[in-house]
């Protein structure tokens, strides 16, 4: 049995999809499908690895009437879930899908969960046994408040009990970063963030390579959409794999669904930074090539 992965989403979406034969800004337009689904990051990497076999927790913070409908979703789901509730409303957002115009995504407001609800999360990972694998994925509203200190620090104790991998960004990442993470898995965009004095043009192997020297996690990897991953086990130098070319339908989650693969990969016993990067770039390319997250036919 491959070793357990908790995920923590801390920006959950209440989202609907609206499919249309063809749509088009200005009008109104009736859809011919509605449907349901819970987004956020961590909640689509415990997706992924449930469907690799790998037992998932995704642990988030829900609130209001779109919490309680996020809340039933994944209560109706095959993985594990911990909802933490917050007095705030859970954000909502609408997918707009169809016809010859590109896929389209509205996002509500990012929603910050209350103090209470980032104690609730923090005490749950405290109580928690030695041994096991946490994730967080995706921004976390809030975060350089006060309110997320109970949170921070049960982040540092986790480090001392158990394996913690990254993938995030804006000022979660900056504390993450800092901290030596067994894995840092962000973009391009991201990378450039952590050395704002740098012109945009430096190449990334030397940004990536800078930032396993700087920093004390153990392994890092950097994707660029349909560009060369690069990848870095310190004190190694860069490496790269170019994700298979597909013709992309919907590149929605699909760096989630890379980054729960190499999870999932590095949890067998031998396996290296390569190989799961190489495992995973087919899983990243075949959902991008289909509608959904982690709903494709297996590459």
């Amino acid at each position: 049995m491959p070793p357990p992965w908790l995920t923590l989403t801390g920006n959950l979406l209440s989202e609907r999809t609206l499919e249309f034969a063809a749509w088009s800004a200005g009008r109104t337009q009736r859809a011919s499908r509605e449907t349901f689904q819970v987004g956020g990051k961590g909640i689509n990497v415990s997706k992924m690895l449930h469907r690799l076999g790998v037992p998932t927790t995704a642990l988030c913070f829900t609130g209001g009437a779109s919490g309680a409908e996020c809340e039933q979703w994944l209560g109706r789901q095959a993985f594990g879930h911990q909802a933490f509730r917050s007095s705030r409303p859970t954000r909502s957002g609408v997918v707009i899908r169809g016809g010859p115009t590109p896929e389209t995504t509205f996002l509500g407001p990012d929603v910050a969960p209350d103090a209470a609800a980032v104690r609730a999360c923090a005490d749950f990972l405290d109580a928690q046994p030695a041994g096991l694998n946490l994730a967080v994925c995706g921004s976390l509203p809030g975060w350089a408040s006060a309110d997320f200190d109970p949170l921070r620090a049960a982040l540092g104790r986790w480090l001392q009990r158990g394996r913690l991998a990254a993938d995030s960004y804006g000022p979660p990442l900056a504390w993450l970063a800092a901290q030596p993470l067994d894995l840092v898995k962000i973009n391009d965009d991201e990378l450039r963030t952590l050395f704002p004095g740098e012109p945009p043009g430096t190449a990334t192997p030397g940004l990536l390579a800078a930032a396993a020297q700087r920093w004390p996690a153990r392994r890092w990897i950097v994707t660029n959409g349909r560009h060369p991953v690069w990848f870095c086990a310190a004190p190694d130098q860069p490496a790269s794999a170019q994700p298979p070319a597909v013709t992309e339908v919907s590149a929605t989650g699909s760096g989630d669904v890379f980054f729960a693969s190499v999870l999932a990969t590095l949890g067998r016993s031998g396996s290296t930074l390569a190989a799961a990067v190489a495992t995973a770039l087919p899983y990243a390319a075949a959902n991008a090539a289909h509608p959904g997250i982690a709903d494709f036919p297996d590459p």
